[in-house]
């Protein structure tokens, strides 16, 4: 990213959580009207993309990204449109490749993809689908994906779908030879391995964690994407964080923690429950300190550049997802949030000098 300046994205899992603070929660209706208006005032600001995650049966209610994503580029002219992320082992290949070229075409080639296996039981549970086999459906579906679109007629057969005879899906995407796919990964060596020797750009997570964590998985991927022979100028490494601003450090924060910690609670409780511990029992406790020294970036516009950077810096980032509309934050707060980082923190991190990459 030497010679890039950094791309900021408008990142949303669609959380339907009570404001903690009124007890009040949107219908779900508005929650995606909230959605696609928070996509457009993004793009009205200064983002470069929108990106919406996927979830089945949960409190996170996006279960269909691609098509929240088609209303908003409607209402769009310029943003990139991918997903963070598209749970690709769920999925069939064919839809998926069927829904991206359609929504590529409806956005005029904006459509990108990041792919990832997703975290929770209860989703493959529910699929009838054995968590244990993710990782290898994963590859073979991606395998098929990509073939779907690079090719014309396709003949397949595997494990994880019926036989193709003569196959071509349709439509064709408008980009060639199709959307960007980002490869979802910084806790599996396995996926960020699986990029590299792709060639595909990585999009590394958030999940509560500081970004020193993910430093070793970008370093990897760099060392791994030039040692299987592919262009070093084709690649890429996104990155994830909860995001909020206002005018001071003191306003932020404590505006922002009741829903911080509305959302930690949400993630603490889905977590435990996929790993099949959770009984109604207390989770580990919130630390806003803590989380605002990791994942989550809040302050000063200042403050909040100053963090953007140094997360670029420390993982040569050359895409910066942030997420703002977590834990029942109301339409007023979010909306202001995201007009004051447009007015301060996007004109600050564009005039910003690249960082020099990390050694490949």
């Amino acid at each position: 990213m030497a010679d890039r300046p950094l791309e900021l994205g408008y990142m949303s899992l669609g959380d339907h959580l009570a404001d903690p603070v009124t007890g009040e929660r949107q219908s779900q209706r508005r929650r995606f009207a909230t959605l696609v208006e928070a996509a457009a005032r993004a793009e009205m600001v200064g983002f470069s993309s929108v990106w919406l995650g996927e979830h089945h049966f949960s409190e996170w209610i996006v279960s269909s990204p691609q098509v929240a994503l088609a209303a908003i580029a409607e209402r769009t002219t310029t943003v990139r449109l991918g997903t963070s992320v598209t749970l690709l082992v769920n999925l069939d290949p064919v839809r998926v490749a069927e829904d991206f070229a359609t929504l590529d075409l409806v956005s005029d080639g904006r459509a990108e993809l990041a792919i990832g296996r997703g975290i929770l039981s209860q989703t493959y549970a529910a699929f009838g689908q054995d968590l244990d086999r993710s990782r290898p459906d994963f590859e073979e579906k991606l395998d098929l994906l990509l073939r779907l679109w690079r090719e014309g007629s396709v003949d397949w057969a595997g494990t994880v779908r019926p036989p193709l005879e003569g196959v071509e899906v349709q439509p064709r995407p408008l980009q060639r030879p199709h959307p960007p796919v980002w490869v979802g990964g910084g806790t599996s060596e396995a996926s960020v391995d699986l990029a590299a020797r792709l060639g595909l750009p990585l999009m590394l997570p958030s999940v509560f964690a500081k970004p020193e964590r993910f430093a070793p998985m970008a370093e990897r991927y760099r060392e791994r994407y030039t040692a299987a022979g592919h262009d070093p100028a084709g690649m890429r490494v996104g990155g994830c964080n909860h995001c909020h601003v206002a005018r001071t450090t003191q306003e932020a924060r404590q505006r922002w923690r009741p829903y911080y910690r509305a959302y930690y609670d949400l993630g603490q409780r889905a977590l435990a429950q996929s790993a099949g511990l959770w009984s109604g029992r207390t989770i580990a406790p919130f630390d806003f300190d803590g989380a605002t020294r990791g994942a989550g970036i809040c302050g000063s516009p200042a403050e909040v550049t100053d963090r953007i950077l140094a997360v670029r810096d420390l993982l040569g980032l050359d895409v910066h997802l942030l997420m703002f509309d977590l834990g029942g934050l109301p339409e007023r707060d979010l909306f202001a949030t995201l007009d004051l980082f447009g007015a301060e923190v996007v004109p600050a991190v564009r005039g910003a000098v690249p960082a020099t990459p990390a050694p490949a």
